[in-house]
């Protein structure tokens, strides 16, 4: 890569959190060689998701994934001037090569949601899949960071969980339903009420990734920042719909993809740097918890070289927060059954 190309190369990554210390005359390769895998790599969320952990200097090897279309992705990809190695493979029978030796395995598969659907209505497509692709990473890399985003996260991080049991090598600090599109919007939408740089502003989501479950905590904003209680009402009842709002804005096209794959990527990295050493790496996602009376809980969690270092819990709620952990939890343990249910009558 001439200097020319590698200062621009550099200068576009500074967008993401990631690389923002990154400079000129900086080493664009880290001390790692991390394999990553997409699964769902053709679909809305996966093309430009892959597209972004190709040009990530943690990225040595980036295997995709799909049922369809994936020799054309992974040849498009290929063609791009950064580090990472990208290889396409094509339905069940090249699933194990897609997966073997992965350190990181991110799922977008799935169908997206469609107006008047809801995440649930989602379930008997998704939950199947999510079960499959869960069989084959406990079969072919049982030590792999498995993040999840197809959804409904809800419940397909218990089907994942469960699977992952079956074959006894569950470790709850490697499987991850990535909630991170709730913190983005978050931060996005007070940034633009209170006149802030969006990229310096920090709101811990946590509950689940489903409408009521997702409880953004405002009053643990970084910086600190305050509303009258009906904007914050109307704040927090449009984080939770922003999903909604996304699907119906599209008129049948679509639902979050360009923004998912900009969290999913955002999540990766982060767990990318922490397995890689960096401290202080702190992201939330939907995790097995015991930090409330629900069996997995999305909270801001430490992230490290093996996982999940340490859950920094929920913190200090104020009453208005309070009152949305209590409403959300009868809805986020319905999910949690759901998809352990799935899993307990089906067939591996």
């Amino acid at each position: 890569m001439s200097c020319c190309s590698q200062f621009l190369y550099i200068k576009s990554l500074a967008r993401f959190p990631i690389f923002k210390a990154l400079t000129p005359g900086t080493p664009i390769f880290p001390q790692n060689h991390a394999r990553v895998a997409v699964l769902g790599a053709s679909g809305g969320i996966g093309q430009p998701l892959s597209l972004l952990l190709k040009n990530s200097p943690l990225v040595s090897q980036l295997s995709l994934y799909d049922i369809a279309h994936t020799p054309g992705v992974a040849a498009d990809l290929s063609h791009i001037e950064t580090r990472a190695k990208v290889t396409g493979h094509l339905g069940p029978d090249q699933l194990g090569a897609a997966l073997k030796g992965c350190d990181v395995v991110v799922i977008p598969a799935g169908v997206p949601r469609k107006p008047g659907m809801t995440r649930d209505d989602l379930f008997n497509t998704n939950a199947t899949i999510v079960a499959t692709l869960s069989d084959a990473c406990a079969r072919f890399c049982p030590e792999a960071m498995i993040c999840v985003i197809a959804n409904p996260v809800n419940s397909t991080i218990p089907i994942t969980s469960e699977v992952m049991k079956k074959h006894g090598v569950y470790n709850p600090n490697r499987v991850f339903g990535v909630t991170t599109l709730d913190i983005v919007r978050a931060n996005t939408f007070v940034a633009e009420l209170k006149g802030l740089d969006p990229a310096r502003v920090n709101v811990p989501v946590i509950g689940g990734h489903a409408g009521k479950t997702i409880i953004p905590l405002i009053s643990q904003c970084t910086p600190k920042v305050e509303f009258p209680a009906d904007e914050l009402s109307a704040l927090t009842e449009r984080i939770q719909d922003a999903g909604t709002e996304v699907v119906k804005a599209k008129a049948g096209a679509g639902s979050a993809t360009l923004s998912m794959a900009y969290a999913g990527a955002r999540f990766t990295f982060s767990l990318l740097d922490a397995m890689n050493g960096k401290e202080g790496v702190v992201e939330c996602a939907f995790i097995r918890s015991e930090e409330t009376e629900c069996k997995y809980f999305s909270t801001p969690l430490l992230l490290g070289k093996n996982g999940i270092e340490k859950n920094l819990g929920l913190g200090k709620l104020s009453a208005f927060e309070e009152k949305l952990v209590a409403e959300c939890m009868a809805e986020l343990k319905t999910s949690i059954k759901k998809g352990e249910d799935f899993v307990a009558n089906m067939k591996l």
